[in-house]
């Protein structure tokens, strides 16, 4: 059955080959979430050319029958062919895959339970009391409907309220106590919908009834992937809320209590458990538009409605048949991110700086005003000197060095990830002092002494070209607790990338191999 679902995909590369090509391949990734193809054609001359077919239905096809027989899911494969009608399809559970863009090659993973530290978790927790008072929270909420009800010319319709009983079962299922002022609301009401119907009573947000803020918490906490998921980006950073050091810089967190919904997939979310500046209660907005990490609101949900009634004195609202929506003004808290070149006058806000291209050798002396930048990013440009980065919180660090020396990197507290290229041998002895280092990418450098790797005892993730691999493990230089790695290079086919994993430990061995030859070549 194999053999008739591979025949045509193989065809459908044949038949939309170029003039004059000598070879194709396509890598694939399919299963029961969809399908996703990469690769193209060799051209007479050792020119490449894309324009490679996307065969959805039959790499779907295949895809189910190996979930069957094999149980991948999803599958990984290769199919490579030739104008002779020749065809050879690898296969294997997408522990192996191919990677594209910037990271070519394979990432094979080792351990797919592992969940790399958020850096909230090392963040000192809050002291502080509760801002919220239950009391005022339920004058202002009743001052706040009143408002709303002389605007709509009638009272919202709410739900009948929580029970004392429902409010101890729901905090003995989540594990956490709701803040006190968020929990004498659901004393007046259960959320703010009956029926279909609600009355997004929070700026926009539906007010989920009990029930649906445990279920959305189960589901939240349930279904929580691996932070940096392996199939995203390894170097990732989660960005400070503002005010900084008030929320935890986490992509999620057991702490939040998601009570208000977009219904867009954002949310908002008490915090219960804030960082050193922070008040257990404060509000947070989380979900879809918040990968980088979660927007700070205010200290509770009694200055929430607090400033609910202020926009409404102010006339800040639209009323748009039968709802009312607060119109929040424009703040500019600076940029978070930039790309392009390092502004004349750098702002504190900046925490993000991709530099593509640059003409010359990048000065980062600038960079220093910009104490909390978590990711900067030298894309195809060189710099001679790191030591302004020694006092910054850089957290994911890609850079060209015009020399191989990293000694400003050396005991350097936030640095989680390096994708270091450089033009001279680089000296890797100052990353044993970097003291949460959990990813490095050395694909493009010239490392003479990788054996310093092996004492890297905390690296998770490693990126290194198929000669430079070779030279590590000949040596037995390996670091030890490997989650991931990629074999960095471009022109590597499946059988190299399945070799190369039996050798960091992956089981390989059932790996499907299958040959075969089209009954009509094309020529």
């Amino acid at each position: 059955m194999v053999e008739q679902a591979v025949r045509p995909i193989v065809q459908a590369i044949v038949a939309n080959a170029p003039k004059g090509w000598t070879h194709a391949v396509l890598h694939g990734r399919a299963g029961r979430r969809g399908s996703g193809v990469t690769g193209g054609y060799t051209v007479r001359g050792d020119r490449w050319s894309t324009g490679l077919p996307n065969p959805y239905a039959e790499l779907m096809a295949l895809a189910k029958i190996l979930g069957g027989d094999r149980g991948w899911d999803p599958v990984s494969l290769e199919i490579q062919c030739w104008p002779s009608g020749e065809y050879r399809l690898v296969a294997f559970h997408d522990a192996v895959t191919r990677v594209t863009g910037m990271g070519s090659g394979f990432q094979v993973v080792l351990d797919p339970d592992y969940r790399l530290p958020q850096p909230g978790l090392r963040q000192e927790p809050g002291t502080a009391a509760p801002a919220g008072d239950p009391e005022l929270a339920v004058a202002r909420f009743r001052a706040y409907l009143e408002r709303r009800a002389a605007i709509l010319g009638h009272p919202d319709e709410l739900p009948p309220p929580a029970t004392v009983a429902a409010l101890d079962d729901a905090e003995r299922r989540l594990g956490r106590r709701l803040p006190a002022d968020l929990r004498a609301l659901y004393l007046i009401a259960d959320g703010d919908g009956i029926g279909y119907e609600n009355r997004y009573l929070f700026q926009g947000n539906a007010w989920l009834p009990l029930k649906s803020l445990i279920a959305e918490d189960t589901d939240w906490q349930a279904g929580e992937r691996p932070w940096y998921g392996w199939d995203l980006e390894w170097d990732a950073v989660v960005f400070d809320a503002a005010p900084t050091d008030t929320v935890r810089r986490c992509g999620s967190h057991p702490g939040w209590l998601r009570f208000a919904t977009g219904e867009d997939g954002n949310f908002l979310a008490v915090d219960t458990a804030p960082a050193r500046d922070g008040h257990p209660g404060q509000i947070i907005r989380t979900g879809r538009d918040y990968d980088e990490g979660p927007a700070y609101v205010t200290d509770s949900v009694t200055s929430l409605l607090a400033h609910y009634l202020e926009l409404l004195d102010q006339g800040a609202y639209e009323k748009h048949d039968d709802h009312l929506y607060l119109l929040e003004p424009a703040r500019d808290a600076g940029p978070q991110q930039i790309i392009g070149e390092i502004p004349e006058e750098v702002p504190p806000s900046l925490q993000a700086l991709h530099i593509n291209d640059a003409a010359g050798l990048v000065d980062l002396a600038p960079l220093t005003a910009a104490r909390n930048l978590r990711r900067l990013h030298l894309n195809r440009s060189t710099t001679a000197d790191l030591t302004p980065v020694r006092e910054l919180a850089v957290e994911s660090l890609r850079i060209t060095l015009n020399n191989g020396d990293l000694t400003a990197l050396a005991g350097h507290p936030h640095l989680t990830s390096l994708d270091l290229t450089a033009t001279l041998p680089a000296d890797l002895t100052p990353l044993r002092t970097v003291p949460h280092l959990r990813g490095l990418d050395l694909s493009g450098a010239d490392v003479p002494e990788p054996t310093v790797l092996a004492d890297l005892t905390d690296l998770r993730y490693l990126a290194l070209t198929g000669r430079q691999w070779t030279t590590l493990l000949d040596e037995g230089s390996a670091p030890p607790t490997l989650a991931a790695a990629r074999l960095a290079d471009a022109d590597a086919t499946f059988d190299d990338a399945l070799a190369w994993a039996t050798r960091l430990g992956l089981t390989t061995e059932h790996a499907l191999r299958i040959t075969g030859t089209l009954q009509t070549p094309n020529g």
